[in-house]
């Protein structure tokens, strides 16, 4: 694993503004299907801070996979290594569903809308995953996800490589979250980590079923304190943790309920962390760690415009939206925050987890 850098370490910023201290980060990031080519593009724009190195990255579900992109990219080829091997991923993403069924109805297309709400195959499966297990919908168990892993990630180099992964996988028979870190990571564990149980058949991984991870931490926060030496962690948050009004669909009650429960573990975390804070003791091994950690978020308010079905949208004029919209925001909190990291907390954890 990497070493604390030096303080004397400088890079120029990318804007001109003169010399910055190299700053080591860690990152979380969230999951949410096709929704995390909003994280490709953060990623995409956090990478070209040359002065900002990544130690660990703690993800689930398409967090992990954009973490584990990441990491083996940068092993191989550096910066711009981990920023190629992100776009070859999710184009390889988008080539695959252009032989989906899900695809966006004619009049979707026509007005510009990213939901396929109105597609006849997707409002079928929607209904028929309700009723029927994937063990009878798919009963050979395959995922196209698959043969995508095994060819854009080398799992030597990552197991190996200078970047510590941390992926959560939620195991069926015990509730909890398992976490996998470099050597264990393989492209089962990371389709386990995005397993939705209603679509997809458990992941079976030394002899016990994993779900979601996003069940038992959207990201799991708790590794990046414990594990790495960063005190800065920047988290790319994909599901909004407010929507306005009460939903009414059946549908957007089950949207809402997943975005609910897939956040409520995070925040759980994020709670923790402000009372840690706030009452540890700064000399004290591991409470040393909670008091000092500095939390950021990178978010847009234009992920609570996307349904859940968009999820489902591997088309490549959206993911490069969706790419393009967290590129934006990234800069945004560049803009807003390259002053304070390193230096303070950008979030604030007891607004964001009152009531918690």
């Amino acid at each position: 694993m990497t070493s604390a850098p030096s303080v004397a370490s400088a890079e120029r910023d990318r804007h001109g503004t003169g010399k910055r201290e190299l700053l080591t980060i860690d990152l979380a990031l969230q999951g949410g299907g096709a929704h995390g080519a909003f994280t490709w593009g953060v990623l995409d724009r956090i990478l070209e801070e040359d002065w900002l190195e990544i130690n660990a990255i703690s993800g689930t579900s398409a967090g992990a996979m954009n973490a584990a992109v990441l990491a083996s990219g940068y092993a191989k080829g550096g910066r711009e290594g981990a920023r190629q091997a992100l776009e070859l991923f999710w184009r390889k993403v988008s080539d695959a569903a252009r032989f989906s069924p899900f695809q966006r109805s004619p009049l979707d297309v026509l007005l510009g809308r990213w939901t396929l709400d109105n597609s006849p195959l997707f409002v079928t499966m929607d209904m028929m995953s309700r009723l029927v297990s994937p063990y009878s919908l798919n009963p050979g168990g395959s995922n196209p996800l698959t043969d995508i892993l095994s060819e854009v990630i080398d799992f030597g180099s990552l197991a190996t490589g200078p970047i510590q992964l941390f992926v959560t996988a939620t195991n069926v028979r015990t509730g909890r979250g398992r976490v996998f870190r470099n050597a264990e990571i393989t492209p089962d564990a990371l389709l386990a980590s995005a397993c939705l149980p209603t679509l997809f058949q458990a992941v079976e991984i030394d002899g016990d079923g994993y779900w979601d991870g996003g069940y038992s931490g959207n990201p799991t926060m708790t590794p990046l304190i414990r594990d790495s030496h960063a005190l800065d962690t920047i988290l790319v948050q994909i599901n909004p943790v407010e929507r306005p009004g009460t939903p009414r669909t059946a549908r957007d009650i089950l949207n809402r309920l997943n975005e609910v429960s897939f956040n409520a573990v995070l925040l759980k975390e994020l709670r923790m962390m402000a009372m840690l804070q706030q009452q540890a003791n700064p000399k004290s091994g591991e409470c040393e760690r909670w008091a000092k950690m500095r939390i950021h978020r990178v978010t847009s308010a234009a992920m609570a415009d996307l349904g859940y079905s968009s999820k489902l949208n591997a088309e490549w004029e959206f993911l490069t939206m969706l790419h393009d919209e967290g590129r934006h925001s990234a800069e945004a909190f560049y803009r807003e925050h390259k002053d304070d990291l390193g230096k303070r907390s950008t979030l604030d954890l007891d607004e964001l987890t009152e009531g918690v």
